[in-house]
């Protein structure tokens, strides 16, 4: 199995777990940073050289033996389950990717088929009702991830603690987890316990949004589009999500979190 997901940098100054949709590529360009003092041109998860990445073969030993003696600092970086799967909603399903084309090919026409979504027109630019399609895209997102149909959880809305599990899994252990609504503070408190190469001033650190501009702008409030049953539907799969990670399940407009992580409950549960 391994260490999916999980990036670190070539100086091994620091390990962290990718979580899809919780700033990970603001994340992964900091890493790079770190190292190069320079940002990567282009997309981070592009990147096939100047980050060590689980994805790379050349990457995995380097990986599998820090990670297996806890060799450097490891840390990943979580975020409201609500935002997160709105989000993967209108970047990767109403929106057209980087390469010019609808996210995983057929996804798109098989949800508007089959779930009745609709998705602002072959651009994603018409107008459309955002509440109504967005709740029967949370009925697929229920399908996939409870019953993996009519497909596999796609790994921008399959929950969190999945993510975070297969490190400590495998033998890996977090020294921090941080929520992305606390960005600044969380990756701080990273950088402050390392040494790179390249000093940090995250102040002065752009934001890197990949999937900004992808599709239509959210209309809006968060908390709009979430009746009692999505509410229910989100708890359903996002439960442990919600109870580790310490975010207010009960509102949807709180996008904050409401406790402190406690990182050795996070290994004793997502240990097992």
């Amino acid at each position: 199995m391994g260490f999916p997901g999980t990036w670190m940098t070539e100086s091994e100054s620091v390990v962290y777990r990718v979580v899809p949709k919780c700033a990970c590529s603001t994340i992964g360009q900091i890493l790079y940073y770190s190292d190069h003092g320079r940002f990567y041109d282009g997309d981070i998860h592009d990147a096939k050289e100047g980050l060590h990445k689980w994805g790379i073969d050349a990457s995995q030993p380097v990986i599998e033996a820090n990670v297996s003696a806890h060799g450097s600092y490891a840390f990943t970086c979580v975020r409201n389950p609500y935002a997160r799967i709105l989000s993967s909603f209108f970047d990767k399903i109403c929106g057209i990717q980087r390469n010019g084309n609808r996210y995983r090919g057929n996804l798109v026409p098989m949800l508007v088929q089959k779930y009745g979504v609709e998705v602002g027109g072959d651009d994603g630019k018409e107008e459309f009702d955002q509440i109504r399609s967005f709740r029967r895209f949370l009925l697929f997102a229920r399908d996939t991830i409870r019953w993996r149909r009519p497909m596999d959880p796609d790994i921008h809305w399959s929950a969190m603690s999945g993510h975070v599990s297969t490190f400590i899994v495998n033998g890996g252990r977090y020294d921090r987890i941080f929520w992305t609504e606390r960005f600044n503070e969380g990756m701080q408190a990273v950088l402050d316990a390392i040494e790179t190469p390249v000093p940090v001033d995250l102040g002065a650190i752009p934001r890197f949004n990949e999937s900004e501009g992808h599709g239509p702008k959210r209309a809006h409030p968060v908390e709009d589009y979430f009746d009692d049953l999505s509410m229910h539907l989100v708890y359903e799969i996002y439960k442990a999500d919600f109870d580790l990670f310490k975010y207010d399940a009960a509102n949807p407009g709180n996008k904050m979190p409401v406790g402190e992580i406690d990182l050795d409950e996070v290994h004793a549960k997502l240990g097992e």
